[in-house]
């Protein structure tokens, strides 16, 4: 016997998107999991991106969790699933520590549920969103926290390279320029997510200003690194050791991840990182919080564990702000055709202006 079902907070949801026959998808999981005993899958609500589930079975202690793209026309290059169950396969089995969850199985056949999709192990912990949780409300525990968000990237940016550039998901030089074509080619080409050619999505001046300046003062690039793409608090599991310190557990969500300058990655981090005093970026993504180390501890931290220069920071923080700016907005277009069910998107007909105007303001543009 099979169960499917929703958990968690589905909040705005506004029409079932669980739209695939779970006959189908259980039989390719009996095949793929160990056991016998009666499969679980169940909606998490939790992310923005891909769609997530949790799978687990009866006479296990170990839960699994499958990611599928959203539904919906998607942009070229976008929520590539199996790309990134790639990734994670190659820093898993590297010899190098990098703190990925184990991938189980990937599954390329759209006959199953309508989509590619992939298992990977869950990894026991909390998410950090839109609050801290109690136990890491002290400055002692908020600076540990910091050293192992720090840490655990330095990890991921002294993995050798070499490995994603031979199976072609990196390339050892032009990350910058790259991230620039691509990001203004995602902006374009949001007219493919309404669902009518002919409806023009709203335009925003800023992004345009934004993009010309990053163009106008690409800094010169660091040799190529791991490059996660999305590195920040709600994409890290934490733990607590058996002192009761924090520990980052695992690194999640490693969609647009490849090879360039890892500054990229540090400056996405400091972009959404909380300040005392400063307004958060993206509510409900960024907790409010003042008991977090400054920017800088972090940057220098990150230069002690790396060995490179943390310079040339606001170029890096504008360009995070406005990639993101650029992804939340293909989401909200989603939102707004009536392909994606997460309420957290509607909330983007003003984030998304607002996160563009803070890059403008970064950069002096």
């Amino acid at each position: 016997m099979t169960e499917l079902r929703l958990t968690g907070d589905i909040g705005t949801q506004r029409f079932p998107i669980v739209e695939f026959d779970i006959s189908r998808l259980v039989s390719w999981l009996d095949e793929n999991l160990p056991g016998f005993g009666r499969i679980q899958v169940g909606r998490i609500n939790a992310g923005h991106s891909n769609l997530t589930y949790r799978v687990s079975r009866e006479g296990h202690d170990r839960a699994w969790i499958l990611r599928r793209p959203p539904q919906g026309e998607l942009l070229p290059t976008s929520h590539d699933v199996l790309r990134e169950y790639r990734v994670l396969r190659i820093l898993g089995e590297g010899a190098h520590r990098v703190r990925v969850p184990r991938v189980v199985a990937a599954c390329e056949d759209p006959g199953v549920i309508g989509v590619p999709f992939y298992l990977m192990e869950e990894v026991p912990g909390i998410v950090v969103r839109d609050r801290m949780p109690s136990w890491l409300g002290s400055p002692g525990q908020a600076d540990w926290l910091a050293g192992e968000v720090i840490d655990a990237l330095a990890e991921v940016h002294t993995a050798p390279c070499e490995a994603l550039i031979a199976a072609r998901l990196g390339r050892p030089h032009g990350y910058l320029g790259r991230q620039l074509d691509r990001w203004r080619a995602q902006w374009h080409g949001r007219s493919r997510l309404t669902g009518d050619p002919a409806a023009a999505p709203r335009d925003l001046a800023d992004f345009h200003v934004v993009a010309d300046w990053l163009a106008r003062n690409i800094p010169e690039e660091q040799p190529p690194a791991v490059v996660h793409g999305d590195y920040k608090l709600d994409n890290l599991v934490v733990s607590r050791d058996a002192d009761g310190a924090p520990r980052v557990a695992a690194v999640l969500d490693w969609e647009m991840a490849t090879t360039g300058d890892p500054r990229a990655d540090l400056g996405y981090l400091l972009a959404l990182w909380p300040q005392p005093g400063e307004p958060t970026p993206v509510p409900n993504l960024v907790p409010e919080c003042d008991v977090l180390p400054d920017r800088a501890v972090l940057a220098e931290r990150w230069q002690e564990a790396t060995g490179r220069r943390a310079d040339a920071l606001p170029w890096f923080i504008t360009l995070a702000l406005w990639k993101l700016a650029t992804v939340l907005e293909m989401s909200y277009t989603r939102w707004i055709s009536g392909t994606a069910d997460d309420g957290f998107f509607a909330e983007m007909e003003t984030t998304v202006p607002r996160l563009l105007a803070r890059a403008r303001a970064t950069c002096g543009a």
